[in-house]
């Protein structure tokens, strides 16, 4: 598991790929365009983390939820009273074996417990930041129509460039397993 799976850790993609936005993000747009993307970008990241926090939280207190009810659970079998054999029609008894140790929490599963159900809420509050955080990144970013267009222009200028050097890298490779596999 890369530490891309969660979104608090989530970067963008190759460095020369950083490189011409970079380029594009200085001559393509206006300083209030740029300060409305960085705007957008501390948004979803503000987004992400806060989601990621919560969910963490959430998935640990449903742990303790789950450790508590469990043990309400293994309580109430402990002091229920429980049948020592079974007597069958043709008069023959068999012992039933104690329960009570198999069905005892033990540490090993309170680890496991609060392990998955953390890792899973912070999952899942890290992937719903991310979504919140991109429509409010969007919302900031159409306020405006002229910064609006203007940042999709050097999108589209930045993209067609990406993929020029991509069509580039693939015409220059020599055999197909290089040009999938990269």
């Amino acid at each position: 598991m890369s530490s891309d799976s969660l979104a608090i850790f989530r970067r963008t993609g190759h460095e020369d790929l950083q490189k011409l936005a970079e380029e594009h993000f200085k001559h393509d747009l206006e300083d209030k365009d740029r300060e409305t993307l960085y705007k957008a970008a501390g948004k979803l990241s503000r987004h992400a983390a806060i989601g990621s926090i919560v969910g963490l939280g959430l998935g640990l207190y449903a742990a303790y939820r789950l450790r508590n009810a469990r043990l309400a659970y293994f309580q109430a079998f402990r002091a229920a009273e429980k049948p020592k054999a079974v007597q069958f029609a043709d008069g023959r008894t068999e012992p039933i074996p104690d329960l009570e140790p198999l069905l005892r929490p033990s540490r090993w599963g309170d680890i496991a417990t609060y392990t998955l159900f953390g890792i899973s809420g912070l999952f899942l509050g890290g992937e719903t930041g991310l979504l919140t955080g991109s429509a409010s990144a969007r919302r900031t970013v159409r306020k405006d129509p002229e910064s609006k267009a203007r940042i999709e222009k050097a999108f589209r200028k930045f993209r067609a460039e990406v993929l020029r050097k991509q069509a580039d890298a693939l015409e220059g490779t020599s055999s197909l397993k290089e040009k999938i596999f990269g």
